[in-house]
């Protein structure tokens, strides 16, 4: 079975962001890059459909710059088998619809019975790239799958939905995105490493795969950021002040009612 993992390089979470000048975008000069969380989980469960099945390949997918072939290389160190980037200026600061259009494009060059992809990127939190490149490429896609099993040519997921879960099934060739919960992501070994630099790993360009620049990309982007701001601070939390605890329930009804004016 062949494999495509949709993968993006993000900030770490735990990296201290910063509004850049142009009030758009964030420095990146301090910025530690790991996989989206979620597509970790994506290419554990790739990586476990290809052994329960006995055979087949892995291929990572990645729009981004060259600092994206870090992560490449992090998924192969995993077990996945290929990489591809598809680096071009002209296709930065582009929207959802705009990134979908290049991968599904990059994807009709890459032979595939499956795709998998993390649910949403913890940078942007769009939750819609997968479910695009599924539309431009015709085929199935389950969302927010928590369990997955295939059987004669079909896809059976469990998906999350509001208050508990569905089952649902897709015929090959499909797409589903991975939810929290799935599974739990292997470390990449030393040997995993070692191999993983040894390991295919593609560049393409828009040119490379027939896109016109002014479709995608910034050019193309039917959605803009206008402007970045941190929220505002919190005002401090209050300590309730009273020598009995009636005293200090009576003090804190007057601080709902007055001050709260939730009550």
């Amino acid at each position: 079975m062949d494999i495509v993992v949709l993968l993006k390089q993000v900030p770490d979470t735990e990296t201290l962001i910063q509004i850049a000048a142009d009030k758009t975008s964030i420095k990146t000069e301090d910025v530690k890059w790991v996989i989206n969380p979620y597509d970790e989980f994506a290419v554990e469960e790739a990586l476990r459909i290809k052994e329960a099945q006995g055979e087949g390949k892995v291929t990572i997918l990645t729009v981004g710059p060259e600092r994206a072939i870090e992560a490449i290389r992090t998924a192969l160190a995993m077990g996945a088998d290929e990489g591809v980037l598809i680096d071009d200026p002209a296709a930065e600061g582009g929207d959802a619809l705009g990134t979908a259009k290049v991968l599904a494009a990059a994807l009709r060059e890459i032979p595939y019975d499956l795709i998998v992809a993390g649910q949403r990127a913890v940078d942007d939190d769009y939750y819609q790239v997968p479910a695009a490149v599924a539309a431009f490429l015709g085929i199935a896609q389950v969302s927010m799958v928590i369990k997955e099993e295939i059987q004669d040519e079909k896809i059976l997921c469990e998906r999350t939905i509001e208050g508990g879960t569905m089952v649902v099934e897709a015929q090959l060739p499909a797409l589903f995105t991975t939810q929290k919960g799935i599974n739990e992501p292997r470390y990449a070994s030393l040997p995993g490493i070692m191999k993983a630099k040894k390991k295919p790993l593609a560049k393409k360009t828009l040119a490379d795969l027939g896109i016109n620049p002014s479709e995608v990309g910034e050019a193309g982007a039917k959605c803009r950021v206008m402007s970045l701001s941190f929220p505002p601070e919190r005002s401090p939390g209050k300590i309730i002040e009273g020598e009995t605890p009636e005293a200090k329930a009576a003090e804190l009804v007057r601080l709902l009612r007055e001050e709260a004016k939730v009550i």
